[in-house]
């Protein structure tokens, strides 16, 4: 696991809660392209991007969305990363990753393609629900194994209350969440958020003191945003 739990939270659909992500410790902020009740537009997206720290990663969040279209909506919004969130091929998600510095792929929970990952050449495998954005829990025991632990990141239906849960079964690079920590669609919660990310951290801090021998860095980790 790395040394620091990877946080992002995604579906925001404006400034202030954006910036407020970012200062409650968010790693990363994702905004939707796709069809959603939390989806914004490519000139909002890049509009509040210019405002948060350059550490934060920004993400795109596509959905079966042509390759060309992600990478010139994530170059125009001035975007750290594109999440691809359908059912791009391989070949459609290493086109995008050859254009891109940054790329998750995600899958829901159980999809056989799986297996296949490494063909995608993502930097990371995201695992979700089988309906994404439902808010919904899938079995943990999906997501056992499938990948390296340092390029997972997994979602559906994590919240404050089960993401420690999540943290200590799975040992993933990082989480990602969204309907998780709102009060209503688009809209996050700051206690939600504050309490979402302690847990998370509380969480891989106990898992890194039960098993101390902590993998360094090395050259065939994937990218990492925060080197760059």
């Amino acid at each position: 696991m790395s040394p620091e739990l990877f946080v992002k939270i995604c579906g925001v659909t404006s400034e202030a809660d954006a910036l407020l992500c970012v200062s409650l410790g968010a790693d990363a902020v994702g905004f939707i392209f796709a069809p959603s009740a939390r989806q914004v537009s490519v000139q909002l997206a890049g509009d509040i991007a210019k405002r948060l720290p350059p550490e934060i990663l920004t993400v795109g969040v596509f959905r079966d969305e042509a390759p060309q279209r992600v990478v010139e909506k994530v170059q125009r919004a001035g975007l750290g990363a594109a999440q691809l969130h359908g059912h791009e091929s391989s070949q459609e998600t290493a086109w995008v990753r050859a254009r891109l510095p940054l790329v998750i792929k995600a899958f829901p929970a159980g999809d056989r393609t799986i297996g296949r990952f490494a063909e995608f050449g993502a930097d990371y495998l995201l695992i979700d629900g089988a309906n994404p954005g439902s808010g919904e829990v899938f079995d943990w025991r999906l997501a056992e194994g499938v990948a390296d632990p340092s390029r997972l990141i997994v979602s559906g239906g994590l919240e404050p209350l089960n993401v420690a849960q999540a943290v200590a079964h799975l040992r993933p690079y990082g989480v990602d969440v969204s309907t998780g920590v709102e009060s209503a669609p688009g809209r996050k919660d700051p206690l939600m958020v504050r309490d979402f990310i302690v847990n998370a951290r509380a969480a891989a801090k106990e898992v890194d003191t039960r098993d101390p021998l902590v993998t360094a860095p090395g050259d065939d980790e994937p990218y990492d945003w925060r080197d760059a």
